[in-house]
């Protein structure tokens, strides 16, 4: 016998939850799949517990400073890093909590276990087999880990499991420097660990503008050492872990991977589907509706391999859980892509990136913090910010960033572009005095400079003329 649905979620983290809200308003006729415990990977492992993390690796490293104020002492504080990695837990633990309240009354519409592909509409849990109108994929990611490795045992960790680690060595290395490598590199290191970084490319962070990604790696190298350019080889030794990279080795005793994540949709029978696979298993999704080709099966989140934030899942599952709901699903204006690395200065990276731009067609922006005001007075004035319009019209492109609370200006500017503002029109809003935001008015006034025509203040004169 199969057991009939109208909807079926596989997968209970951000965009699975995000789809039962939608699922929710309109219907009880659904259940939701998943196959270990419920929560986001942004509330178990991955940017809450991390940022738990960075808070206090910022707060020791105030140490540092803390002379520049007038403020003695510093010096002489310690951290414990078992202590630390406590309260990352705790925090941790509160925020699943708050993930799961959604769920606590599902009943019988909540079934564990790993789904599969008998037919287009047809899963497999467990050998019961379920038939949904709509079927809504929402498996999320895991990190990867290069298959060698896996023979290193727990000398080797991922973002998965580094936060359950009692206390840490004093020796790590960090391989793969994107947004979770340079983040986790830089508050180990301020947590007093000595850190080796390695990066098979040459950018890091999400970067790819050379200007700022050679600002973000000269700052992070005051911090840790940064090795790009070469892949990162490892080996057990009896001192511990062999990292080498092209001329660079170091022993360590234990190593973050950090490369990036996979797909959670091996073994799920998609060849069932009908649908062309990539390499790395998954199909074609269109972004605006989350549909496969023309079947009723949709696929959000991580799983997707579109965007791996948070706050892209969620929006993938409302609108894979608006659709699912509906005989012909809509498409969606997506949101103006922001990606943010909690480093210090904090990385970011706005609109279009710079590689994706055809510079014939492009003004660039630019301000370095170093001389900045209020950067200043908070001793963090360094970091570099380039701002990306179009010549043609001025209208706001995109930016990349590695500067002092980037993160506040890059949600400004995200602001700005999707409502496909020019910069003179960004120029025209107010801007407050002392705020690290008037480095960014530097730069807006700097691109301002090279569009046509040159224009006076960045006020905007009254249609009609006084008295």
């Amino acid at each position: 016998m199969i057991d009939a649905c109208d909807i079926a979620i596989v997968g209970a983290g951000s965009a699975g939850l995000s789809a039962l809200r939608a699922v929710r308003r309109e219907t009880d006729n659904f259940v939701i799949i998943n196959d270990g415990p419920y929560g986001t990977t942004c509330a178990r492992v991955g940017c809450m517990p991390s940022k738990a993390l960075i808070e206090a690796a910022n707060a020791f490293h105030m140490r540092e400073v803390l002379d520049r104020f007038g403020v003695s002492g510093g010096q002489q504080l310690t951290v414990d890093i078992a202590t630390v990695l406590r309260r990352v837990r705790r925090l941790r633990d509160a925020f699943v909590a708050g993930t799961l309240e959604f769920t606590n009354d599902l009943g019988e519409r909540s079934i564990a276990g790993r789904a599969r592909f008998l037919e287009a509409d047809v899963l497999d849990i467990n050998g019961r087999q379920l038939r949904a109108k709509t079927i809504i994929l929402a498996t999320g990611s895991r990190p990867v880990v290069p298959h060698e490795w896996t023979g290193l045992g727990t000398r080797v960790l991922t973002s998965d499991n580094l936060f359950e680690q009692q206390t840490l060595p004093i020796r790590m290395a960090v391989v793969g420097m994107g947004p979770i490598g340079v983040e986790i590199g830089q508050a180990l290191a301020r947590l007093g660990i000595t850190v080796h970084g390695f990066q098979a490319g040459g950018f890091i962070g999400g970067l790819s503008d050379p200007a700022v990604n050679d600002t973000a790696l000269a700052l992070l190298r005051e911090v840790f050492t940064l090795h790009t350019g070469a892949r990162a080889q490892l080996e057990a030794t009896d001192e511990g872990v062999r990292v080498h990279a092209g001329a660079h080795e170091v022993v360590v005793d234990q190593v973050l991977a950090a490369l990036g994540r996979r797909p959670n949709l091996d073994d799920m029978g998609l060849e069932k589907l009908g649908v062309t696979l990539n390499r790395h298993g998954v199909p074609a999704v269109d972004p605006r509706s989350l549909q496969i080709g023309n079947l009723p099966v949709y696929l959000a989140g991580d799983a997707n391999e579109r965007r791996p934030l948070l706050h892209e899942a969620a929006d993938d599952g409302h609108i894979a859980g608006y659709n699912a709901l509906r005989p012909q699903p809509d498409c969606f204006h997506r949101r103006t892509p922001l990606m943010i690395a909690f480093t210090d200065p904090n990385i970011a990276v706005v609109g279009q990136r710079h590689a994706d731009l055809d510079s014939d067609r492009v003004a660039v922006g630019t301000v370095s913090f170093e001389n900045q005001g209020r950067a200043r007075m908070a001793e963090e004035n360094h970091g570099c910010l380039r701002v990306y319009a179009e010549r043609s019209s001025g209208r706001l492109l995109g930016a990349e960033i590695c500067a002092p609370r980037g993160e506040h200006m890059g949600h400004l500017l995200a602001l700005a572009i999707q409502q496909q503002l020019t910069v003179r029109e960004l120029l025209r809003l107010p801007f407050y005095h002392p705020v690290i935001e008037e480095g960014l008015r530097t730069a807006l006034r700097d691109l301002s400079g090279q569009l046509d025509p040159i224009e006076g203040p960045d006020l905007a004169i009254c249609d009609s003329p006084v008295g």
